[in-house]
């Protein structure tokens, strides 16, 4: 039992670790390579702040436990929405100024629906992961084509410029991203065994221990992002990394195991879990898109996302404990 438990903290301190710096290595190595601060916090920092989400799904469906790569990816979202986002609004009311992260918005939406579809059979597939992974990069596409068309008129141009690491020699950028990705898939590996052996040991599914502990802790670097960006006053960062990280959670996080090795959901995944991450980015669409000016979560319903955050929790221990 000590042994599982030092496996599990001592993979999300060195998962947060390694985190950032592949983050910092990677944004480097790009703003070395002349490419734009919008695009580097579009794309790379946000594949970056979602690495951790995709290696230890990856790593759980090698080892054939789709349950805790699929409740990482489902329960990270819901982390993302209650948690992050609700603590931050509650730290500073954030408002919505950002062109491109409007039209996010609705396609984090299309996402969400697109996978409930998928899911709808029962399955996850081999199928279902080439046309979640294939959305994802159509994404990507599509948002580096956003961040070259608006560049500096985008809101979010400053907010990401402000953001970018110190300028480091090449050679060292590439140090800390190859070093960042080792310790991230070394690091994957040890919570992956330490979460397996903890739901052996008590007795609970692997998708519990992915809906709960594992989500909770691979949402530790979101969590960091959205609250300095909102003391930082960089609201439209602190939303985006939301935003962004429950789209590269939806397409990537859960059509990795369904190519690495697809599996049967179980019932509760469709029954209890999907419908409340749908009614959940519906809320954060409402809240933050702004359909007459800009966007803004506020305290209070930063506070009603808290809220939800520790209803979920008292769901899960109801429906999975009792």
């Amino acid at each position: 039992m000590l042994y599982n438990i030092l496996a599990i903290v001592g993979g999300f301190v060195l998962l947060v670790w390694s985190a950032d710096r592949f983050i910092i290595g990677a944004a480097a190595t790009a703003r070395n390579l002349n490419i734009s601060p919008l695009i580097i916090g579009l794309t790379i920092v946000g594949f970056g702040t979602s690495a951790p989400e995709m290696l230890v799904s990856s790593i759980a469906a090698i080892n054939e436990s789709p349950g805790l790569a699929i409740g990482n990816a489902l329960g990270s979202n819901i982390a993302n929405i209650t948690l992050v986002l609700g603590m931050a609004a509650l730290i500073k009311p954030l408002d919505v100024h950002s062109r491109i992260l409007k039209k996010e918005l609705p396609l984090l939406m299309m996402a969400t629906v697109l996978l409930l579809m998928l899911l709808q059979d029962g399955q996850l597939g081999r199928t279902d992961g080439v046309i979640l992974l294939s959305s994802l990069l159509l994404l990507l596409w599509w948002v580096a084509r956003q961040a070259v068309t608006n560049r500096e008129a985008d809101a979010m141009y400053d907010e990401f410029d402000q953001e970018m690491p110190a300028p480091m020699p090449m050679q060292r950028s590439l140090f800390w991203l190859v070093i960042g990705l080792i310790l991230l898939v070394g690091a994957s590996r040890i919570l992956v065994w330490g979460a397996v052996e903890m739901a052996t040991t008590f007795g609970v599914s692997d998708l519990l221990i992915g809906l709960t502990i594992i989500a909770v802790g691979t949402s530790l670097p979101e969590l960091a992002a959205s609250i300095a960006g909102a003391l930082k006053n960089e609201h439209d960062i602190a939303i985006g990394n939301v935003v962004g990280s429950n789209m590269f959670n939806t397409l990537a996080v859960m059509g990795i195991p369904g190519l690495i090795y697809p599996s049967t959901l179980d019932s509760i995944v469709l029954d209890r879990d999907m419908p409340i991450v749908f009614i959940l980015t519906i809320s954060l669409f409402i809240m933050a898109y702004g359909f007459k000016g800009f966007g803004r979560v506020n305290r209070l319903e930063g506070a009603v996302l808290l809220s939800c955050f520790l209803g979920y929790q008292a769901l899960l221990y109801i429906t999975e404990i009792l």
